[in-house]
């Protein structure tokens, strides 16, 4: 048992058909799933939207990439903090203020008029997820006493943040097959209120037994380096990589790091503890957590993109087309489990990055004319892979030190998968752009387009951003037509490139899995508390 103090609240009332303890259990195991569902219901939800949004708002793709981190970002950033609060002032506090910024979060998007306003909202959302995760695991880790007990309790966790991620763009393809897009943040608005509601009363209390405090100039320092460097990754993309903005954020960035890391070690209250990377083990949960997510991410949103302006799918067909990529999360999340218990965590983690990575390839066979079948089978691939090595990858970072250590490694361990996250979007944006724009004069001049209409593309395409090859129109209906075919093969070259990017993240992480972790037994037995 993590040497945490008593709850401080009321208890649930006794029920007549289980023990308290055993009511109390599934309660807060309900509880901390619906948490994390609500809190992942608009990541994919909204990136699958992503079309719909440019052409109502007119948004390039710097815009796209910033509505997709401004949800990130505040997540990456103040995990950590929200971690340490829920230490010092009960996780409890921390998750029902975690469901009010999300709520309020979707109000704000819900009425947005704007691609300022709707940042704003995700930015909202964002801090309330980061509420959430770091205390939706502590509540979990806090009441599990037992190793195994745990282990399923992580798996149910993750099959549910799985389930937010894999409902969340089908819900949002039906509402806006009838509705207008803002209705999309709609259910997280009402899943919050409700959730937060039973949370206020069959929720109990608990803090840290020992003594945390803020560590504010960590805090302060891993804020900047995280936006200084999501910022200098997508405004490199439009500004180029040599303009004095972008080199100033990426010394920003590394100079904030070696702050950070120096402040870290000398704090006597560190917001993450460097004792954490003394373990092999955890180090290596760290590398594969952020290659992971910052492949599974940014081919999310690269697809999107792909489906919607090459393929001109709707929103409904796109989310389709990705239900398999989270879904099998969700369904072969207790058979995950029970994989980890009769082999090693560490064998099925390094199986599914390396399935991971041999679907993100077949990715390579799309064009402009595949359907949704082969694109849902392609995914599928992608999709088993990730459900294999996504339980794991927490179950080993929370078991790889001692259970006292349990609320500093589920909020490390959330933040680090939030760094990659947003990393995805920054980086597979800033490549899809680039190599669709180096790949369009070529594909143009073998066309037979006249050089009126091939500069007419060229120059819309680069002033405007690459969205608008989608809906351009050139004076005849013919060349129009030849216009599109041409902008969906440069688009097409872009994505194979983006998914040889992103197998090779997922190849590389299972070898740094294979070296770190490994895959017999003994790799993943620690000491327990």
């Amino acid at each position: 048992m993590p040497a945490i103090t008593s709850p401080t609240s009321a208890q649930p009332p006794q029920s007549s058909q289980l023990p308290a303890a055993s009511w109390h259990l599934v309660a807060t195991t309900v509880l901390a799933c619906l948490g994390v569902f609500v809190s992942y219901l608009p990541v994919v939800g909204v990136s699958v939207t992503l079309p719909v949004i440019q052409q109502a708002l007119s948004a390039s793709t710097t815009s796209l990439q910033w509505i997709t981190d401004l949800f990130i970002m505040p997540s990456a950033a103040l995990l950590l903090t929200c971690g340490v609060l829920g230490d010092i002032f009960g996780r409890k506090k921390v998750y029902l203020a975690g469901l009010a910024l999300v709520v309020t979060g979707g109000l704000v998007c819900l009425t947005a008029n704007s691609v300022v306003q709707l940042c704003v909202g995700q930015a909202l959302t964002g801090v309330g997820t980061a509420a959430l995760m770091p205390s939706t695991l502590s509540l979990l880790t806090h009441i599990c006493a037992e190793r195994r007990q745990r282990t399923r309790a992580i798996a149910l966790w993750t099959a549910s943040l799985g389930l937010g991620l894999t409902l969340g763009p089908l819900v949002n393809g039906l509402i806006v097959a009838h509705a207008s897009w803002r209705w999309i943040f709609l259910p997280c608005v009402v899943l919050g209120a409700l959730i937060g509601v039973a949370g206020a009363f069959l929720l109990a209390d608990s803090r840290a037994g020992r003594e945390r405090q803020l560590d504010v100039p960590g805090q302060l320092l891993a804020i900047v380096a995280i936006a200084a460097l999501v910022y200098a990754v997508i405004e490199g993309g439009v500004t180029g990589w040599g303009s004095a903005e972008v080199v100033v954020a990426f010394v920003v960035a590394v100079l904030a790091l070696a702050a950070f890391v120096v402040t870290e070690l000398r704090s006597a209250h560190p917001m993450l503890d460097m004792r954490l990377f003394s373990s092999l083990a955890f180090s290596g949960t760290a590398a594969v957590m952020c290659l992971t997510l910052f492949a599974q991410v940014g081919l999310v949103f690269t697809l999107s993109e792909y489906f919607g302006l090459a393929q001109h799918a709707s929103t409904l067909d796109i989310a389709v087309r990705l239900v398999a990529l989270n879904g099998f999360t969700v369904v072969l999340g207790p058979l995950v489990g029970r994989l980890m218990i009769r082999t090693t965590p560490g064998l099925v983690l390094v199986v599914g990055l390396v399935v991971s990575g041999v679907g993100a390839l077949l990715v390579t066979t799309f064009d402009p004319s595949s359907g949704i079948a082969v694109s849902a089978a392609v995914i599928g691939v992608l999709g088993i892979g990730i459900a294999l090595a996504t339980a794991p990858i927490t179950t080993i970072a929370m078991n790889s030190l001692p259970s006292r250590l349990a609320p500093t490694v589920g909020a490390a361990n959330s933040a680090l998968r939030q760094i990659g996250s947003a990393l995805g979007p920054a980086a597979f944006g800033v490549l899809l752009t680039n190599r669709t724009l180096s790949a369009l004069p070529g594909h143009l001049a073998a066309s037979g387009l006249h050089t009126a209409d091939r500069n007419r593309v060229l120059g819309v395409v680069a002033d405007t951003g690459i969205q608008a090859g989608a809906v351009l129109r050139l004076p005849t209906g013919r060349a129009t037509a030849q216009a599109h075919a041409v902008y969906g093969a440069s688009f097409t070259d872009a994505l194979h490139i983006c998914a040889i990017v992103g197998g090779a993240g997922m190849f590389a992480a299972a070898a740094i899995a294979l070296v770190t972790i490994g895959v017999r037994r003994s790799a993943h037995n620690t000491a327990a508390g």
